[in-house]
């Protein structure tokens, strides 16, 4: 099925350059599209592949407007990584139209839990007494929304995801563990999309909470009572430890951990594999990893990281000796 250009530029606003009646038939990078692909250039380093790009159509931003003037068509709008991310949901309503039973027949859901009568509940799903699934969001194959769990309205949670799983809570007695039972539940707000295969525990005794926008991708675990603030973004195998509050328009790479019982501010970005070790009050980019070497060289330098604060305490006294020089 092929979408006609002036219809996406009446679905999605922008200014059409060329025919209306083009027909796109997929979207594609620059360097595999085809004449009957739609495609986009939304940073300056690309300009080479635009250059060499057979796509039928592209989206661009004013700034390169004269790049496009020759070809068959182009859209052009202020932010063409947008738009074209709008396109793509256009696109898949278009083609993917929603087939089959809303709740699957597979799924189950107890009586006293309470789903939107526009909620998908996917195949072999468990909502469990008093959760509750708000307007329009989607639970993909095999979700488990635990007790009194809760999610917002237009949400997206992906096959695997388990919601409201007890926290990791032990006290240790006599050299045994025994178990502190988990209270609370988790509170997910609106527009949050849940990555595959991510665990977010339930409170021990306050609430999980998951507030609106937030974007967490697979593989995520997010320990009891941690707190995440609007529009946050986590990419997959990030780990959060229990208690630990993180703020709003935060972003955190892949594979990084925040340790419990810490605080980050909003708008702080935290890069790839690095390691929260303490609370973070200022915005910014935070890094905590030790650069990749061979391992013979990690060695001797990790070795030497061992003998920092030796060598701090040998400075500062050095620093002393000098000052009492100058002052006699």
């Amino acid at each position: 099925m092929a979408l006609k250009l002036g219809s996406i530029v009446e679905a999605l606003g922008g200014r059409l350059l060329g025919s209306a009646e083009l027909q796109i038939a997929g979207l594609a990078p620059l360097q595999t599209a085809r004449a009957d692909h739609i495609s986009f250039l939304s940073h300056p380093r690309y300009q080479n592949q635009l250059a060499n790009s057979l796509a039928g159509c592209v989206i661009v931003a004013p700034a390169f407007e004269a790049m496009v003037a020759d070809r068959q068509a182009a859209i052009v709008t202020d932010d063409p990584y947008l738009y074209f991310a709008r396109l793509t949901r256009l696109w898949k309503s278009a083609q993917h139209p929603s087939r089959g039973p809303r709740i699957h027949p597979s799924a189950v859901i107890d009586p006293d839990a309470s789903v939107a009568a526009d909620a998908v509940i996917g195949p072999l799903c468990v909502v469990e007494r008093g959760a509750r699934v708000g307007s329009g969001s989607v639970l993909k194959s095999r979700v488990t929304l635990g007790e009194d769990c809760r999610i917002g309205d237009r949400c997206i949670v992906h096959a695997g995801v388990v919601i409201g799983a007890d926290g990791f809570g032990f006290a240790l007695h006599k050299g045994q563990w025994e178990k502190i039972e988990q209270l609370g539940a988790v509170r997910i707000g609106d527009d949050v999309e849940i990555g595959a295969n991510t665990c977010i525990d339930r409170g021990a005794l306050d609430d999980t909470v998951i507030e609106d926008g937030v974007k967490l991708d697979n593989l995520i675990q997010i320990g009891h009572n941690v707190h995440i603030g609007k529009h946050t973004a986590m990419a997959g195998c990030v780990g959060v430890a229990g208690s630990a509050h993180i703020g709003a328009h935060c972003t955190v790479g892949g594979g990084a951990i925040v340790l419990g019982h810490l605080t980050v501010a909003d708008h702080v970005h935290i890069s790839a594999a690095s390691v929260v070790t303490r609370s973070i009050a200022q915005p910014g980019q935070y890094t905590g990893m030790f650069p990749l070497d061979t391992n013979a060289n990690w060695e001797r330098n990790a070795a030497s990281l061992k003998q920092l604060s030796r060598l701090r305490d040998r400075i500062k006294a050095i620093e002393t000796r000098i000052q009492d020089n100058k002052e006699n």
